[in-house]
């Protein structure tokens, strides 16, 4: 039990309690922005941009060929302030130009390529702007946690959520959707420039020489963690996708839609702990004893927390899914089988998933979630034919706990693989 508590207490002095905070302060000012959004734009014209702003972002994780990610994981390897500062400025400089580049391509694909819903691909092209700032949101986001500043982590959310809302308020109202995208654009741009003197130190630098750990393997890892989180993108999504396809009933996509959004909202509670701890996590890969130790008392954690969650809606699902609609209701079953489900990630999952990233095994992801869409589609053929979305229900719960347990196995493997231990 000791350990446990000493366990949330390192949590909470790695300044946790403020990435939580943020994190739900962040949810709830999202909200507030996609309302007044959808109050200043008509609908048809917010589904235009909407549906442009969507393919931006299984595009996002690539920007900069994921060099962010290998910015974290091979920065927190590093033990100098002088080497992370070196790697910022080496991964800056090429991560921006290749942005910079696919900013092109996507923007001239935006302008030549057809799309059937209106304004579609202007809207690309004008959103295929936003690749550099998002990349230097994120590296400034990735910097402050590199050096342990989990506090100014957790203000840069807040500061970029406020920023958000005050401008989609602002220019919806005044440009209606032109507003809009001008807001998504201007967001991190503002919060990169307020934040500015984080970079400083990098850009007065007057010796660059190359680290050692700038190899082909630092490339590949950007570039299979950008795959791996498109793939974990479109593996949320493709329930939906299939639902419409083959039942052809757009009532049943919204339907499914809703009664997911209660399991898939609690997925933030995991990537707090990964975003407090992941470069602790980098940091002491090799220590058996705090890698141990953190697994054990992650996952009684988050056990409590799934038998909870899963006890407390069973319990209650009539009430809320009444809150949506008194229709759904019909669909009880489904809605706890997804429950069940969710917490294949809760305990499993996002912390293994993310212990092997910390290895350096960042493909072995992409390929369980890769291996994870081929079954869904293959199962789904099958079962929301015969179950409805009971079945994709079924199918999404048992996929969930599978992407957990074989990240556990791959994880224990080539751990004990790595310290030479039984």
């Amino acid at each position: 039990m000791n350990k446990f508590i000493n366990y949330i207490k390192d949590f909470f002095n790695r300044s946790g309690g403020f990435v939580l905070s943020a994190t739900i302060i962040a949810r709830g000012l999202s909200f507030v922005t996609s309302w007044i959004a959808l109050q200043l734009i008509s609908k048809k014209t917010l589904g235009e941009v909407l549906y442009a702003w969507n393919i931006i972002t299984f595009i996002l994780p690539l920007v900069g060929l994921g060099l962010h990610q290998s910015y974290i994981r091979y920065g927190a390897l590093l033990k100098s302030k002088k080497d992370k500062e070196q790697l910022l400025f080496y991964v800056l400089k090429r991560g921006v130009f290749i942005s910079l580049i696919m900013s092109f391509f996507v923007a001239l694909f935006g302008f030549s390529f057809h799309f059937s819903i209106d304004n579609s691909g202007r809207y690309l092209a004008i959103f295929s702007l936003i690749f550099v700032p998002f990349f230097l949101f994120e590296i400034l986001k990735i910097k402050t946690r590199l050096f342990h500043k989990n506090k100014k982590h957790a203000f840069i959310d807040i500061s970029y959520s406020l920023i958000m809302v005050t401008l989609v308020t602002i220019l919806s109202f005044t440009f209606q959707e032109i507003g809009y995208i001008i807001a998504l654009l201007l967001s991190p741009t503002i919060c990169v420039a307020f934040y500015f003197k984080e970079f400083k130190g990098v850009l007065q630098l007057l010796t660059r020489p190359k680290l050692n750990i700038i190899d082909i393997n630092f490339w590949k890892y950007g570039v299979f963690g950008g795959l791996s989180n498109v793939a974990t993108i479109l593996l949320f999504a493709i329930d939906i996708l299939l639902i419409g396809n083959i039942l052809q009933e757009p009532e049943k996509v919204t339907v499914y839609r809703y009664i997911s959004l209660l399991p898939f909202s609690i997925l933030f509670l995991p990537r707090v702990f990964i975003t407090t701890d992941f470069v602790t996590l980098t940091e002491k890969i090799n220590d058996i004893n705090f890698i141990k130790n953190y697994c054990i008392n992650y996952c009684k954690l988050f056990l409590v927390i799934s038998i909870i969650y899963v006890s407390f809606f069973y319990a209650f699902d009539d009430f809320f899914l009444n809150i949506l609609d008194a229709s759904f209701v019909d669909y009880k079953e489904s809605f706890f089988i997804l429950n069940l489900g969710i917490c294949g990630i809760l305990i499993l999952r996002g912390l293994f998933g993310n212990l092997l990233s910390s290895l350096g095994l960042v493909h072995i992801n992409f390929y369980i979630t890769l291996t994870a869409l081929i079954i869904n589609y293959v199962s789904n053929q099958k079962l929301i034919p015969e179950y409805g979305i009971k079945g994709a229900a079924i199918t999404s719960a048992s996929l969930q706990w599978f992407t957990g347990i074989v990240s556990l196995i791959f994880f224990l493997l080539y751990y004990r693989k790595k310290n030479s231990i039984s």
